[in-house]
């Protein structure tokens, strides 16, 4: 079985759920290719799991200024005319499947030339009767077709009595927690911002990891340019993580029993669902803006306990090879199987997310 691998490029979260599934993927025989979009080239790193024959679009992105969705910036960086020639011009003969994590060049390609295509994303699971902030009609419409697919297998923290799936995460362990040291990662965020942010609290270590090309030690502050293996390293012993509201690494966090301190990018509907979501799993403390205040209430909180997510990468690939992939119930069931979570969820939303988040 030969697929066409499409990773969604923007933020790192697409290829984190990436790297945990390729290796599944290889182990039970499947050949692949990848194609990656969001991102100019030069600006992936640890792509070794991918080797180095994989190709670049421009894709489609949403564009954000200081934590915020720039919608004149999104509107104006995207080249829908470059765009639809991609997808014309890419060719799927060879392969039996596309395989796409909310990618948009091979899912429309697979889409317009009828080839088989299956989606499995975070964003699939909005589908479902999972945890929305209500409005945002625009959004809620360009998720589903962003990168539509013929079938479509969702993640996310809780099953919601909906037919969706673990978060799909490399499995690690952490280590024995340094009780003052915070790990932070705020894609959205200027780093001056949080550098400000976070400087008055000398008790504590903050190791931040942004888009620098060097290491900077400010005391208690540690600055650290983006790495996929160091970052993981300084996650397994943090007492607790700052970071946007993006699902990958909260699922890491979940699993290893990190305390949260999330600010979702305001005006971006997957984001603040997503804070919905770990607020009423009472697994995070949200935010809406650097609020200092907030942060010196939360440092002294304690961890969470672990959440025990299965191997889903190696039931994903065993499915997939069974090319049955219309029927999703005997996954759903044997990979929910022992996970037992307090939920706290208003389907009318209530104060389970701060009232200026439902904008």
């Amino acid at each position: 079985m030969k697929i066409l691998y499409g990773i969604q490029g923007t933020g790192n979260g697409h290829l984190a759920r990436a790297r945990a599934l390729v290796p599944a993927l290889r182990n039970a025989d499947i050949e692949m290719d990848f194609i990656f979009s969001g991102r100019a080239r030069e600006d992936f790193f640890n792509m070794d799991t991918f080797g180095d024959e994989f190709r670049c679009f421009q894709g489609l992105s949403l564009m954000t200024s200081r934590g915020k969705l720039d919608t004149l910036k999104t509107v104006t960086h995207n080249n829908l005319v470059r765009f639809l020639n991609d997808v014309r011009q890419l060719k799927l003969d060879e392969y039996d499947l596309v395989l796409s994590d909310f990618e948009p060049v091979t899912a429309w390609a697979a889409k317009l030339k009828g080839k088989p295509s299956l989606g499995i994303s975070h964003q699939c699971a909005f589908d479902y009767a999972i945890p929305k902030v209500s409005g945002y009609t625009s959004a809620r419409l360009l998720m589903k077709i962003f990168a539509p697919t013929q079938h479509r297998v969702g993640l996310h923290w809780h099953h919601f009595d909906q037919p969706i799936l673990p978060p799909l995460i490399e499995q690690q362990k952490g280590l024995p927690v340094i009780d003052n040291k915070i790990l932070v990662y705020m894609g959205f965020e200027h780093l001056d911002d949080i550098i400000r942010f976070v400087k008055p609290f000398t008790d504590f270590e903050f190791h931040i990891y942004a888009k620098v090309d060097d290491k900077q030690d400010l005391g208690h502050i540690k600055v650290n340019p983006l790495s996929h293996e160091a970052f993981h390293r300084d996650l397994q012993d943090s007492a607790g993580v700052i970071s946007n509201a993006g699902f990958e690494l909260a699922s890491e966090c979940l699993m290893l029993g990190k305390k949260l301190l999330i600010k979702p990018l305001l005006g971006q509907y997957e984001q603040l669902s997503n804070a919905l979501a770990l607020q009423a799993l009472k697994r995070a403390t949200v935010i809406n803006q650097l609020d200092q205040a907030m942060l010196e209430a939360w440092l002294p909180l304690p961890s969470y306990a672990p959440l025990p997510y299965p191997n889903v990468a190696d039931a994903l690939a065993q499915w997939l090879k069974t090319g049955e992939l219309n029927n999703t119930q005997s996954l759903v069931e044997q990979l929910w199987a022992g996970i037992d979570q307090d939920i706290s969820y208003d389907s009318q939303f209530g104060s389970n997310l701060l009232p200026n988040l439902i904008l």
